[in-house]
């Protein structure tokens, strides 16, 4: 029996708060009604789902995190990305659930976001959504998973574990374990060669025409290799909640040797990068954005050297580009090589891409000792990121755009709009703002915002374990009269507080 947080739901009440704020809120909602009403202004709606322009204030209100900057463009951001992700929700005629689209004009769904979604939809304050999600996809075909589930690479047990550590619902994490054993069975029948390692063709990555990819050929990459890392050690932290101990076991073992095999496999020492292991054996001899991806989800061992590959990220002949992080190094002499229109991933910024680095950057910064990036590499990095979301001036979120100009490559594609396809708020949240989540009752906040880059910023009624919190950065204390310094709150309490942008923690009540 599904537990009733996973049940799909057949009503949503447009205007209805999640649950109660605290009291002790810092930031008051309606200063931030302008954002919605300035991105109604800008379009005529020419797709209405669930919630229409019209209402689109009145979910936001009761169901986001409240955040303002210094920065008033990355503020602004911050609220189109949620005013566009409200876009994507729709009903599912079959079971009257909850879905999320990809392109705004189609009704089918698609999987290969799905990591993406649900790390972005972890910080709604209303997660019936997003249980429904997750129940259209692995129990929507009468019970079973859904049969395109697996038409894309994935990450799927590894961002329901980070999910449930947000919401603190282990009791719904354990309720799934069984699909998400039953889920890495089926890739590894699927993907798993004999030596243990995984293969994709990049088309099922959804990185089409990349450098190293190839529509035909099997070969290992350090996407699927990486994910299947992440969900092998996810599906062993939750039997590990569950009380299977055996079962925990042989999943951290799996895990274990997909690092040993992955990072002998697809590192490339003379280029100091990981890279695709083409089917005949051989390295691709090109850095893409995937390479950075094995330490999204800590595979790559600390202490080793492996971060020198991070040396790339900032250099104009790897991936620094003037408009964001490029998907192929801009030295290869078949960078952009592909043409344009048909979804290249050969050097073209992808938002998909850059939030997958971005968040892969952060677990460096707090994880492995390193001198290679900084903080500011990755506030930098960012802030490029926030002010690509532009067309013609205004707000906006597609598919890829060019390097240097920040042209959307089908922005007058209407299927592109508002495309559903990376995560901001999430950014937002765990590296601005710097929660990061745990399995325990610490609370831990490390801002990745350089001490002399912004004097404030504060992100509210953040909903995390069953507690409302409040980050906020006073440089001087005039901006919010609560003291200098950063603070968090925790129900209005204050429990963590340090004159200094810098890592702090505190005991949730």
């Amino acid at each position: 029996m599904m537990p009733s947080s996973l049940r799909s739901i057949a009503v949503i009440a447009l205007g209805a708060a999640a649950s109660s704020f605290s009291p002790g809120a810092v930031l008051e909602p309606e200063p931030f009604a302008r954002h919605v009403e300035f991105f109604n202004s800008m379009e005529n709606e020419p797709v209405v789902n669930l919630v229409p322009n019209s209402e689109a204030w009145s979910w936001l209100r009761e169901r986001v995190p409240y955040f303002e900057a210094e920065d008033a463009g990355v503020e602004e951001i911050y609220w189109f990305r949620w005013w566009a992700l409200r876009k994507h929700l729709r009903k599912d005629p079959a079971t009257g659930g909850f879905l999320f689209s990809e392109f705004i004009t189609r009704s089918r769904t698609i999987s290969s976001a799905l990591g993406h979604n649900l790390m972005e939809g972890r910080w709604l304050r209303d997660q019936e959504p997003i249980d429904s999600w997750v129940s259209y996809w692995l129990r929507g075909d009468n019970g079973r998973p859904q049969p395109h589930l697996h038409r894309y690479s994935q990450w799927l047990a590894d961002a329901l574990l980070q999910r449930g550590r947000v919401t603190g619902d282990t009791e719904g994490l354990v309720a799934l374990l069984d699909d998400l054993v039953a889920d890495y069975r089926r890739w590894e029948e699927e993907k798993r060669r004999p030596d243990g390692l995984f293969w994709q063709h990049d088309v099922w990555d959804a990185m089409e025409e990349s450098i190293s990819g190839s529509r035909r050929e099997k070969h290992v990459r350090p996407t699927i290799n990486s994910y299947m890392f992440g969900n092998a050690r996810a599906i062993a932290a939750i039997a590990s909640l569950a009380g299977r101990g055996e079962l925990a076991r042989e999943f951290e073992a799996d895990a274990e040797r997909i690092r040993t095999l992955a990072v002998d496999a697809l590192w490339n020492e003379d280029h100091a990068f990981f890279e695709v292991r083409r089917e005949d054996g051989a390295l691709a001899q090109v850095r893409e954005a995937i390479g950075f991806i094995p330490w999204y989800f800590a595979m790559p061992p600390p202490g080793r050297g492996y971060e020198r590959a991070w040396a790339q990220l900032d250099d104009p002949d790897g991936f620094r580009a003037p408009f964001g992080i490029t998907t192929a190094e801009r030295r290869h002499p078949r960078f952009r090589a592909h043409g344009i229109g048909t979804c290249e991933w050969d050097g073209a910024l992808w938002p998909y891409a850059t939030s997958q680095t971005l968040t892969a950057l952060a677990r460096v910064l707090r994880e492995y000792p390193q001198e290679v990036v900084t903080k500011r590499t990755w506030f930098d990095a960012f802030t490029t990121f926030a002010r690509s979301h532009h067309f013609h001036g205004l707000p906006y979120i597609g598919e890829y755009q060019d390097e240097v100009t920040g042209a959307w490559l089908k922005g007058r594609d209407e299927r592109s709009r508002w495309y559903n396809h990376s995560t901001f708020a999430d950014l937002v949240v765990t590296g601005i703002a710097g929660l990061v989540p745990r399995d325990d009752d610490t609370i831990e906040v490390d801002p990745l915002v350089p001490e002399d880059a912004w004097r404030w910023f504060c992100i509210d009624r953040v909903r995390y374990r069953g507690h409302d919190v409040t980050i906020l950065w006073d440089r001087d204390g005039t901006r919010y009269g609560r003291g200098a310094g950063l603070q968090v709150l925790v129900d209005g309490v204050r429990v963590a507080h340090s004159d200094r942008l810098e890592r702090i923690t505190g005991t949730l009540p």
